[in-house]
């Protein structure tokens, strides 16, 4: 009789393999490299309690001390100057891919509603791109955006407008030498840090609460294009549950994948089919 012979399959390839997931292929795998590097296994589960830590005595200091700890151009400074130095190019390039993928769901939205926007701006190529108050002004277009929404219909218009769904070529400074290679999870829980101290107690509450409209995104999408298929990726993050006291590296970072979704799913819609096989470099 046979001996019988227990499957042992990979969770890596069998998340790769996964014809549900609608992303490109080569991002997919950037992902997971990401999710595989050693800072995602033994660093993050310390970081992540580091930072919600410090975040916590930060908030409650500010309370008593409401002032702005550090000039806004410090924390930028201070960011990209750890994007530079201590985490791996292909986080840095998911990092500065987000703030494009963003800004072109905010623009596909103002270029099919009767809102009176323009479209934004913010769509960054390098690293340094993410200076400027760049963080600052990714949250602040999404509340520009639902604001300028009241008293707009949302239906979908008789032809819809997908210009710039593109993705530019992005400069993570992939030559630069590095100290570390921090996965992009673990880097958001550094960089927690100094945001938290350069921002306001009511800012920073602003900021944290931008991440609960992910869901209001995906059902305006879902009503501009006549498309269930957003609502698929909802999850229950009602806007008007106000609780800033979160885990917020874990929050933007299912934040970015939601966009990422969206954007691939509009993406199909302009061409048909979800982008499947681009090239990419990787670390």
């Amino acid at each position: 009789m046979p001996e019988f012979v227990k499957s042992d399959p990979s969770m890596w390839e069998a998340v790769y393999a996964d014809p549900s997931v609608p992303l490109d292929r080569a991002l997919v795998r950037q992902i997971i490299n990401d999710q595989r590097r050693p800072s995602r296994r033994w660093l993050y589960p310390i970081a992540r309690i580091l930072s919600r830590l410090i975040v916590a005595l930060v908030s409650i200091v500010k309370r008593v001390l409401p002032f702005r700890w550090m000039p806004l151009s410090t924390m930028d400074f201070l960011c990209v100057w750890f994007l530079r130095h201590f985490v791996s190019p292909d986080a840095v390039d998911l990092l500065i891919r987000h703030f494009v993928v963003e800004t072109n769901l905010v623009n596909f939205i103002v270029r099919n509603t009767a809102i009176d926007m323009e479209p934004v701006t913010l769509r960054p190529e390098t690293l340094a791109g993410l200076g400027d108050h760049a963080v600052v002004e990714h949250d602040v277009n999404v509340y520009d955006l639902l604001i300028a929404l009241d008293d707009v219909p949302l239906t979908r218009p008789e032809t819809l407008d997908f210009a710039q769904l593109d993705i530019p070529p992005l400069d993570a400074e992939r030559g630069r030498r590095r100290f570390l290679r921090l996965d992009i999870q673990t880097a958001l829980c550094f960089m927690n840090i100094p945001f938290s101290m350069a921002l306001t107690v009511e800012e920073y509450r602003r900021a944290v609460h931008s991440i609960r409209f992910d869901d209001s995104f995906l059902e305006i999408l879902a009503l501009v294009t006549d498309d269930d298929t957003f609502r698929h990726w909802k999850n229950a993050g009602m806007s008007l549950w106000m609780d800033s006291n979160v885990d917020v590296p874990r929050m933007v970072y299912r934040h970015a994948l939601v966009c990422e979704y969206a954007h691939a799913q509009l993406v199909k819609l302009a061409g048909g089919a979800y982008p499947r096989q681009t090239a990419a470099d990787f670390d």
